[in-house]
């Protein structure tokens, strides 16, 4: 067996000890912590490069758990989609764990610090493990190790992030005791965990009503971990009051990974064929379109500025949705299938985890947690606004930006499916996008600030002309996501084939029988 073929369990295993190795280490040395956690996830996105180019050119890497064949034992396997969603999910987990060894070390007392980054080893190991299991119950084991590690870090904060992370959990079981119902009647009816098992056994009883049930059950456990509406109630507060790079995991990846599980779920499990049977994806189509104005109405009526993305990640949520609900309607070789979907997942990681970091940064120097404290600090701190602008702009679609780039797509998309309702829609979700944003450049940029506008605690900070950019450690992972919502945006218009973009949604749609890019 190559060497690359054991890198996606490589990655698992040795995220799990790291967390342990992080926690004995803190206890010697605090400051270590973030430097193992920083290589730790280094080496596994370097691994997840090796991973994705395996898959492009040789083909899907299948590993056995101690070597027990499958459907007996537990199967990795890795594809073109979810090899790309493992390089998504550990980029943006380097960044934003760069972004908290400056961020926390002078928040968290030292006892809190090492736990903080054990639980964020954990919380990282588990995502990927979510991504890189072939087995459904092996997803629901992994998925629980994400959401306990998850409300933990939500919490740790203290005070108000308590309430937030307690509704969270309560959400977060319950969603996840409706996916275990579904995969229990399906192995009741199909004696087999095993994703590809399961593909094979299940057509012949697509008829049944217990499989239907099943689906029901998954699809509205996701949505509930999707944050999709009206299941999106415990991603607010979740997001608003949680410490700023793990609201950027929440918003750039965690939500995320569950709409992937729920893809592979819906078209490695059940099929086209399945899904083809009832409206499902006419409905979740439907939601996802009021659910892109809902979001981006509450986002104009927020004042705190986290809070206001929060409600921006519901609608963005839509976004990625309605490219799914769309995919078994759009079979052009150029804009079918889930390349929408997939392509808003890296932009929205992209997008939102810098909008998250900046917020942050804003926390961070000035204690701003309102829009309207932000004054003057477009002069103050030039870098981290100039970031907020880029993604700013990207989210509302400006070209070149990735969220153009969504856009475009989803249209061309809309035109094939003949629903010229949601181009309206997505037309309209842009003009709201460019109202909040606009809002928050106008106040950034063109009102004075001084000491009124911040904290008595930072009020020195507010000295007309002095710049106040944050710490060099957290000031990288913004500019470089800033940065990559504009290159990504070019790479994506331009096709660059030595890039790969296209040749990986051209990969997974034809692994799901969808449409696929033709140059």
């Amino acid at each position: 067996m190559l060497l690359v073929e054991q890198f996606p369990v490589l990655i698992v295993t040795t995220g799990v000890f790291a967390g342990y190795t992080i926690l004995i280490a803190g206890l010697v040395n605090r400051k270590s912590c973030a430097y193992i956690f920083l290589s730790v996830v280094f080496s596994h996105l370097i691994m997840s490069l090796f991973i994705l180019h395996h898959v492009l050119t040789v083909g899907t890497i299948h590993y056995w758990l101690g070597g027990w064949r499958p459907p007996w034992g537990i199967e990795y396997v890795v594809d073109a989609l979810n090899a790309y969603i493992l390089v998504i999910v550990l980029f943006l987990s380097l960044m934003a764990g760069l972004y908290a060894k400056r961020y926390e070390e002078h928040k968290l007392e030292e006892r809190k610090h090492v736990t903080y980054f054990t639980l964020f080893q954990l919380l990282v190991a588990g995502l990927c493990g979510v991504v890189v299991t072939g087995d459904v119950f092996n997803m629901y084991v992994l998925s629980e190790i994400v959401a306990l590690t998850a409300y933990a870090l939500i919490a740790s904060p203290g005070g108000r992030t308590l309430k937030a992370s307690y509704n969270y959990l309560v959400m977060g079981s319950v969603g996840i005791c409706f996916y275990l119902l579904g995969i229990g009647f399906l192995y009741s009816v199909t004696g087999t965990l095993n994703m590809a098992d399961m593909r094979i056994l299940l057509p012949p009883l697509y008829q049944n009503r217990l499989v239907f049930v099943a689906y029901a059950l998954i699809l509205v456990g996701f949505s509930i971990k999707m944050a999709l509406i009206p299941l999106h109630t415990w991603l607010p507060d979740a997001h608003a009051f949680a410490p700023s790079e793990i609201s950027a995991m929440l918003s750039g990846i965690i939500i995320e990974v569950y709409t992937y599980a729920f893809i592979r779920i819906s078209f490695s499990v059940f099929t086209v064929d399945f899904l083809r049977l009832l409206p499902i994806f006419d409905i979740i189509s439907w939601i996802a379109a009021i659910a892109i104005i809902y979001g981006s109405v509450l986002a104009i009526a927020q004042i705190n500025l986290k809070r206001m993305l929060a409600y921006s990640s519901v609608s963005q949520m839509g976004y990625i949705m309605l490219g799914v609900g769309l995919s078994i309607s759009t079979r052009s070789a150029l804009w079918g299938g889930l390349t929408p979907a997939l392509m808003h997942i890296l932009n929205h990681a992209l997008m939102k985890g810098c909008l998250f970091l900046v917020a942050g940064a804003f926390i961070y120097k000035f204690n701003a947690w309102n829009i309207t404290d932000l004054r003057g600090l477009g002069r103050k701190m030039p870098w981290t606004c100039g970031a907020f602008v880029l993604a700013a702009i990207s989210m509302i679609g400006v070209p070149p930006s990735v969220g153009f780039v969504t856009k475009v797509y989803l249209i061309f998309a809309f035109v094939e499916a003949g629903n010229f309702i949601f181009m309206a829609i997505l037309l309209l979700s842009a003009l709201l996008n460019l109202v909040y944003f606009w809002r928050v450049i106008e106040i950034l940029y063109m009102r004075p600030g001084g000491e009124e506008g911040h904290s008595e605690h930072h009020a020195e900070h507010a000295a007309p002309g002095k710049s106040e950019e944050i710490p060099l450690f957290m000031l990288i992972p913004v500019v470089t996501l800033a940065s990559l919502c504009m290159i990504m945006g070019i790479v994506w218009l331009t096709e660059i084939p030595i890039v790969g973009a296209i040749p990986i949604l051209d990969n997974v749609n034809k692994l799901f029988g969808l449409g696929a890019y033709t140059p």
